[in-house]
């Protein structure tokens, strides 16, 4: 569950950043709002992996 509320809170800074970029034309938001897109890519993967694992581990 800790790797869930990672994810929202990158969730939550992307949503800032994305925001900022759109709405304030803040280019150096859009670098900030890619970069935490692709962590929560990264993160969410992880969170699959793990998932799949558990799951296949109960077999």
């Amino acid at each position: 569950m800790e790797k869930l509320a990672e994810l929202k809170a990158l969730v939550e800074a992307a949503e800032k950043e994305g925001q900022a970029f759109y709405e304030k034309n803040n280019n150096a938001a859009g670098t900030r709002f890619r970069n935490a897109l692709q962590q929560i890519k990264a993160l969410a993967t992880e969170l699959r992996k793990d998932v799949t694992d558990k799951k296949n581990a109960g077999k």
